[in-house]
């Protein structure tokens, strides 16, 4: 595996630093007498508008419980904190206490030397109960270097009185898909389906769909340009060709969501973390119109991605133990308890699935089935840097600009320079 060895010796460095001025109270996070005191600072990546606020609103609870802690709360846009963060990081100046990071990040992160080791520490408590696949992205080189907050997968966002008027019913294969679509067409006038085209993550579904993955990391092997690769880029491009898929190049999110919420498409793929959103749209101020089942099944079954987002305190931090204890009071029972029941976001702990309030939330108790079954990613290193090249060759083959065959090699080169031992 390669690892950023200056920017590693530069974090190490710093962490010893913090270690040495333990004696100084802004540093050390615990004042004379014994309780935690200074500042964390928290890097939030959800999304503005709805999530973030209940976060920060939670993270505010932490200071009740430590008055001498000020928690100092940024939002920073997802698509910008990764880099964002290396960039901090690598030079040791800028970089928050703590950052909320997608799971495939934590162990980019571990591996260049950026995250602090929680064995051991008050970040993790009751940590047998976070659910197994959750647990497994926080994990390097047999050390936890995070801790899950969320997990998540991916639907079919349905409006059940579009699917009313044209008389269909939910697709569960492709070939019903693009039948509904067309139903839906013909009786309403409205695209079928809004398939985000500039975000790979909504292309694993079909990936995972026919059989195919991006790597094999146990065997060292690429495969996003297997048959089964050019056959899921084959899959998304006919959706689009057929007329049963509307999609974008850019900013593929809003439009996805517009579009959706104002009654323009019929369906959508998407996650838990969209529900919020979703039910502020016209269509949806009474929510029981939404739908949502799963992604309908390709050639080999049905397919979902694993996704979500841990909580990772930085290796150089100067308030380690009250950073310890934020990530702990931010991923306890309690705390994913108020995050389900208020944005519909899965829980890692099994025992929040009990509580009530969570036990009776409909799309809580639709996702979790769908996260059970969906597919690990690669907890490697480089496995948060397989989207930017897939991404780049899914929105050509969708727009036209590439063949399904070309695009599954071009993405299939790329990790080859990326992975280089790899075959």
């Amino acid at each position: 595996m390669r690892r950023g060895i200056a920017a590693t010796a530069l974090v190490a460095s710093l962490a010893l630093t913090a270690t040495a001025c333990g004696g100084d109270d802004a540093e050390s996070g615990k004042s004379a007498s014994g309780k935690l005191s200074g500042t964390v600072t928290w890097w939030d990546t959800s999304t503005v508008g709805s999530e973030d606020k209940v976060f920060k609103k939670l993270a505010e609870g932490f200071t009740k419980l430590h008055p001498d802690v000020k928690i100092n709360y940024v939002n920073v846009p997802f698509g910008e904190a990764q880099n964002k963060f290396k960039n901090a990081a690598q030079s040791g100046s800028g970089a928050p206490d703590v950052i909320r990071s997608e799971v495939a990040w934590t162990p980019e992160f571990a591996d260049l030397g950026y995250l602090a080791p929680l064995d051991g520490t008050s970040a993790l408590k009751e940590d047998k109960d976070f659910l197994p696949q959750a647990a497994a992205s926080t994990k390097y080189n047999d050390k936890t270097y995070a801790v899950p907050q969320v997990i998540d997968s991916m639907g079919i966002f349905y409006n059940k009185k579009i699917f009313e008027e044209a008389g269909v019913q939910p697709p569960s294969s492709i070939a019903e898909l693009k039948t509904v679509s067309k139903k839906i067409k013909d009786k309403t006038g409205k695209t079928g389906l809004y398939l985000r085209g500039d975000d790979a993550y909504w292309f694993l579904s079909f990936l995972y769909g026919e059989g195919g993955n991006l790597v094999d990391a146990e065997k060292k092997q690429i495969t996003v340009d297997n048959p089964a690769g050019v056959k899921a880029m084959k899959v998304v491009k006919d959706l689009v060709d057929s007329g049963a898929a509307k999609t974008d190049a850019t900013d593929g999110w809003n439009n996805m969501q517009t579009a959706f919420k104002e009654g323009k498409v019929a369906m959508m793929i998407n996650g838990p973390w969209a529900v919020t959103d979703t039910y502020a749209g016209k269509e949806f101020k009474d929510k029981s119109n939404l739908g949502i089942v799963p992604v309908p099944a390709g050639s080999d079954g049905q397919g979902a991605p694993q996704g979500g987002h841990n909580l990772a305190v930085y290796a150089g931090s100067k308030n380690l133990e009250a950073s310890y204890a934020f990530v702990e009071y931010m991923t306890s029972a309690e705390s994913q308890t108020t995050v389900a029941k208020e944005l519909s976001l899965l829980p890692t702990r099994s025992a929040v699935y009990n509580k009530p309030s969570v036990s009776g939330n409909e799309m809580v108790a639709f996702f979790k089935p769908v996260v059970d079954k969906a597919v690990e990613r690669p907890w490697i290193p480089e496995g948060g840097s397989l989207f930017a090249p897939l991404v780049t060759e899914y929105t050509k083959v969708l727009t036209g600009q590439t063949t399904p065959e070309k695009g599954a090699k071009s993405a299939g080169d790329a990790y080859r320079k990326l992975l280089k031992d790899w075959k």
